[in-house]
């Protein structure tokens, strides 16, 4: 597999997610799509989607339901996606929303595998390959980020940092889609700032390539830390999707 095979298929995805076809994230303009419905989408999407935005850096591809998408085809015509993600533009687009009861809930940025810079992080911590039944008593608060209670049919493998019984970080990763899973990680305060959260992505991230799966990584971009960590592993900033619903609803 060489990175331009991992785009591929995360941009296949995304055009799945967002039903389009994968040419819409590399054309000249910006392009709106109807959301509907998809066997093959991400699992913890909920379609069809309000308004979702998603830039690879080149355009904007928005997928909207109902007769909304008309307006929002008007108003990214001119729209570029070096600002469209920004504060200014966010507000300016919250004003349009309100109109139609809809508000920006989250930006979140996605960060995929290099293969020239994915690495094994050191760690003074033992580093421990888990199963399903291994982690079952494990969906508590402080690992909410490594596993989803909501979802745990789809959290398929972790590796947790032990210093000596203690677990003092664990990384998680859910088959969100067939061929992409997601990796989260937590550590628990007291054990932050000693590379674990890096030594545990990286490490869990080996693990899923060698069982050909694409990891992949998601933050918010105000999410200093979390932002490093991917970076330190080898990770790069790949596309942004902005999440767009009714007023009052998460």
């Amino acid at each position: 597999m060489t990175n331009k095979e991992i785009l591929r298929v995360a941009i296949r995805q995304s055009a799945v997610d967002m039903s389009c076809s994968p040419d819409d994230f590399s054309a000249s303009e910006n392009v709106v799509t109807e959301s509907r419905p998809s066997e093959g989408a991400r699992k913890y999407l909920k379609l069809p989607f309000a308004c979702e935005l998603v830039s690879y850096g080149g355009n904007i591809v928005a997928a909207v339901s109902g007769e909304f998408s008309g307006y929002v085809r008007e108003y990214i015509a001119n729209m570029s996606p070096e600002s469209a993600f920004t504060p200014p533009e966010i507000f300016r687009f919250n004003e349009f929303l309100k109109e139609y009861g809809l508000s920006v809930k989250r930006v979140n940025e996605y960060f995929l595998p290099d293969l020239s810079k994915l690495r094994r992080m050191p760690c003074n911590y033992t580093l421990k390959l888990l199963a399903p039944p291994d982690f079952k008593a494990l969906y508590l608060p402080e690992w909410s980020n490594a596993l989803c209670k909501k979802r745990k049919h789809l959290d398929m493998i972790a590796v947790g940092a032990y210093d000596g019984e203690k677990l003092a970080g664990l990384a998680g990763a859910s088959a969100d889609c067939e061929t992409m899973w997601q990796i989260g990680v937590d550590v628990l305060p007291e054990y932050r700032r000693r590379g674990i959260a890096a030594a545990l992505t990286s490490a869990l991230t080996l693990e899923l390539m060698r069982m050909g799966k694409i990891p992949f990584y998601c933050a918010d971009p105000s999410n200093v830390k979390s932002v490093k960590t991917a970076v330190q592993c080898g990770y790069v900033p790949t596309w942004l999707e902005m999440t767009v619903d009714k007023i009052g609803k998460r």
